[in-house]
């Protein structure tokens, strides 16, 4: 009886503490949509209320029909997903090839990645405007994805070495025993196997180019080609005075997306996880 008694007591708190946890998680989101519905006036008064007086949707109508958040969005969802796609697509064999083989050029590989996560992003933006003129792809969609796959790449190998690394070797030898072939050894069982990690690297990669700022306000130029981080910041005027109604309903549907994201891939890794068990 004693032991069911703190058994029961245990897992209240251990409910209670996920129900905190979550509640500190979530503050800022509902923070952020509950200052969205609020009007000019009430984001002025220095005493203000944690309820709004009113739904104000002003705010959604104002960044949706005048701000051009839509056309923001549509360019961040194309860059976002198609510079994972060439990401992944280069990483998975290329990682693969970085764990099993023990080559110079695999070794040089290994200090390329670390060697370019040393410099600061202000030391290579330069080079980098230069070398996106000079290839015709400034201010332009093209262009801003090839710098998110360069960028992104380098931890992406980085963690996909690290799940192939993991996968028993005896696997790949017993299949090459029997007649398989290297292509054929990474479609059939590294690649099921290297679910997790590819959800995993997936899943940093899109959400890296999604919230990325820094390289977009250098080589987009034009209203119409700009990415939603750039989109957001100007509701901050020059002056550092903030439009704090539309910025928090467009911070608000800008975070919507990646929670679907993330809700979905999480589901892929659980399963992932269970099936790369199973098979090893």
């Amino acid at each position: 009886m004693a032991t069911k008694q703190k058994f029961s007591i245990s897992l209240v708190f251990q409910y209670l503490a996920v129900i905190a946890y979550i509640l500190f998680l979530g503050f800022p989101f509902l923070w952020m949509f509950i200052t969205s519905l609020k009007t000019p006036i009430e984001l002025l008064e220095l005493d203000q209320s944690l309820i709004p007086d009113g739904f104000y949707i002003q705010n959604y109508i104002d960044i949706l029909e005048k701000r051009g958040l839509i056309q923001s969005t549509i360019n961040s969802l194309i860059v976002a997903f198609v510079s994972t796609i060439i990401t992944v697509l280069v990483a998975v064999p290329a990682g693969y090839a970085m764990a099993r083989l023990r080559k110079f050029y695999a070794k040089a590989a290994t200090g390329w990645i670390l060697f370019s996560q040393v410099f600061p992003l202000s030391l290579v933006i330069i080079p980098l405007f230069m070398a996106i003129r000079s290839i015709n792809l400034l201010d332009s969609l093209q262009g801003l994805i090839l710098v998110y796959v360069v960028a992104n790449l380098p931890f992406a190998l980085w963690m996909l070495r690290g799940y192939v690394a993991s996968i028993p070797v005896e696997l790949e030898e017993a299949s090459a025993i029997d007649g398989a072939s290297i292509f054929k050894i990474l479609r059939l069982i590294i690649i099921p196997l290297l679910t997790p990690g590819i959800v995993a690297t997936s899943l940093f990669t899109l959400l890296n180019s999604w919230n990325e700022f820094f390289f977009a306000l250098v080589l987009i130029q034009t209203p119409e080609r700009e990415t939603l981080p750039l989109t957001l910041a100007r509701f901050v005027g020059s002056e550092g005075q903030v439009l704090l109604g539309p910025l928090a309903a467009g911070a608000f549907l800008a975070t919507i997306p990646s929670l679907i994201v993330f809700g979905i891939i999480q589901k892929r890794i659980s399963s992932g996880l269970l099936a790369g068990a199973v098979k090893g």
